[in-house]
């Protein structure tokens, strides 16, 4: 039985990596993990501490807010993801994502991927509707889309609405379907569900999104957006009556989304946009002028704005990207490594419409700060290469400096994969040139890291890990291209890294997996960001391993009771014990020759690193039978 679950195990890891939809050796999968959602325990508890009394008609949500949990106010769990990047094309600003990651990020089961389950819920606060009856005509609407800018779910997958009837039952009013996986992405449809069952109006009726996932194959996402709970309506009531922005501002810069302060002053004319950008939905069933204004300011000093009120004609349910000339007053100069912060806001000027207001003003913070990047800290999918077992994968991305600068580390933003990464080797490299790229004709090799690096997951604000470069380079103005190896001995197991799909930087990435630079195909960023300027640290303490490594052994393997470390030092080591995904299950002190005991774990992978001065910290994998 246990042989039959490994086979099992390795059968459908490889059929998931088959079926995945790729362009030549370029390949894109499921993020798997949400670390927007990671630390956020302390937020849970506070929120999950909080009641309301029971709500009163009409319920109305467009989750136009600036925290991913769903409003205490007026929901009681909270799951679903909230956010402004995982939507294609949204009827407004923010959506809920219902995926099969659970509310810390998390995959709800990481090895049960031939099954399918409960996902995430999304479930209304209760809502009074006691003095209601059928005659009322009481209706709840919703857009909502399946796969939007994340992965899709599958045909078996489903988005479920249910209703609390008075004897707290919930009852399934409505579903859809996962779409086909060959399907372009649907734009958002309405739904109406009328509330018919007498059984419905009582005191503490509630309303709960359910979606159900394939485990383990992808992020099957959903978003959910416009939620609307009223009487008097009807089944052409199809219409929130609300003009709003459906999306963040542009950024300030024309081809980075960061960048560092000094390397924007060289040559500011060049990186600045001509327009600022954003896009105005009217979700009316009549034709509207919508007047708007924006505003770019720092901390001090309001340096650009509109004139006054633009304008734009809308036809009903019409949406239109508005793009407004910037002609910016000036910049100041700051001290070296300084962040700057500009703050960039469009806002209706007036609106005449009954819906919500909150989707009438949008900002973004352009960063200026101590790295480049053409991602905007948002990784939709993951992005990695079909690589072959005797042959290196290498991916690079082209970026370029204004004046000369020290690149002194790189942050990577990994996507999760089962099993965990964190054992899969990796070099840095930096190059000034890339053999037929942009007319060069051999590489031009400017680095490689001296040991192998491995994937880590999230340990700061904005998730991305730092490697810092055994030495930092002097970089003059110009091109250079940073990225990554894995060499030819480490076979065919490729790492995953964040792609932000909202973004374009296709256009600057390069891989090579048969001996030969190749342009990217893939739409979207893969998110690696070069470091520049004053000393940085890495994102944990790390020292140069001696040239005396002491290699180590953990035997019998796979295992079946006890598992014994064997290493060339006579001291204690200190051994940590991890499932796949990452979390640690066991640790303790363990002296060469002796044994620790697996009768507790399950059957299954994980992973067993040791510590000690002079021994490899590369964890190594072990099957426990």
């Amino acid at each position: 039985m246990k042989q039959i679950f490994l086979i099992k195990y390795i059968f459908l890891t490889c059929l998931i990596a088959a079926c995945l939809l790729a362009d030549a050796q370029e390949m894109t999968g499921p993020l798997m993990w949400n670390p927007v959602l990671a630390h956020q325990q302390s937020n849970l508890k506070k929120l999950a501490k909080k009641t309301t009394a029971a709500l009163s008609l009409p319920f109305f949500e467009d989750f136009t807010y600036y925290t991913p949990y769903p409003d205490s106010n007026k929901w009681v769990d909270f799951e679903a993801f909230i956010n402004n990047t995982m939507g294609r094309t949204p009827v407004s600003w923010g959506v809920a994502t219902l995926d099969d990651l659970n509310q810390l990020g998390l995959p709800y089961d990481s090895f049960s991927n031939n099954t399918t389950r409960y996902c995430d819920s999304l479930t209304s606060r209760p809502i009074d509707i006691s003095s209601n009856s059928v005659g009322d005509s009481l209706y709840l609407s919703f857009f909502y889309q399946a796969q939007g800018n994340g992965y899709y779910p599958q045909p078996e997958d489903s988005l479920q609405l249910y209703f609390k009837n008075k004897y707290g039952d919930y009852e399934l009013v409505w579903s859809a379907p996962g779409p086909d996986p060959g399907a372009l992405v649907q734009p958002f449809q309405i739904a109406m569900i009328p509330v018919t069952d007498t059984l419905d109006f009582h005191g503490s009726f509630q309303f709960r999104f359910v979606n159900i996932a394939a485990l383990n194959w992808s992020d099957a996402v959903w978003n959910v957006d416009y939620i609307k709970l009223d009487k008097y309506r009807t089944l052409s009531d199809t219409t929130v009556s609300d003009v709003g922005f459906t999306c963040a501002p542009g950024y300030l810069l024309n081809d980075y989304t960061y960048m560092p302060y000094n390397q924007f002053k060289a040559n500011p004319n060049s990186e600045i946009v001509s327009t600022l950008f954003d896009s105005i939905r009217n979700d009316t069933s009549y034709g509207q002028t919508v007047n708007f204004s924006f505003t770019v300011k720092d901390s001090a000093t309001n340096i650009a704005g509109s004139a006054g009120s633009s304008s734009i004609f809308l036809s009903g349910y019409q949406a239109n990207q508005v793009n407004e000339p910037f002609l910016p007053f000036g910049f100041p100069s700051h001290p070296a490594n300084s962040v700057v912060n500009y703050q960039v806001k469009f806002f209706i000027d007036s609106d005449i419409t009954t819906g919500p207001t909150n989707n009438d003003t949008v900002v973004r913070n352009q960063v200026f700060d101590n790295y480049l990047a053409y991602d905007d800290g948002t990784a939709e999918k993951s992005y990695y290469l079909n690589l072959f077992t005797s042959l290196p994968g290498k991916i690079s991305i082209e970026y370029h400096l204004n004046q000369p600068d020290t690149l002194r580390a790189l942050a990577i933003y990994f996507g999760r994969q089962i099993p965990f990464a964190n054992y899969k080797p990796f070099y840095i490299e930096v190059y000034s040139a890339l053999n037929t790229i942009n007319g060069a004709t051999a590489d031009v090799p400017l680095y490689s890291s001296l040991t192998p690096q491995y994937p880590a997951y999230a340990d700061s604000v904005n998730h991305f890990w730092i490697y810092p470069l055994d030495t930092p380079i002097g970089l003059p103005a110009g091109v250079f291209y940073a990225g990554t190896m894995q060499t030819d001995a480490d076979g065919s197991d490729s790492i995953y890294y964040g792609l932000d799909v909202n973004r374009v930087g296709n256009n600057h990435a390069y891989y090579n997996v048969l001996g030969d630079w190749t342009p990217s195909t893939i739409g979207g960023a893969i998110m690696i960001r070069p470091i520049l300027g004053k000393v940085v640290s890495g994102s944990y303490v790390t020292t140069v391993l001696p040239a005396n490594l002491v290699d180590w052994q953990a035997s019998p393997n796979p295992a079946t009771g006890n598992l014994k470390f064997e290493f060339g030092t006579d001291q204690a080591a200190q051994y940590i014990l991890s499932d796949v995904m990452g979390h640690t299950l066991m640790t303790g002190s363990v002296f060469s020759g002796k044994s620790i005991n697996l009768e507790e774990l399950p059957p299954g992978m994980y992973f067993v690193s040791l510590r000690a001065s002079g021994i490899s910290p590369v964890p190594k994998k072990i099957i426990r039978l």
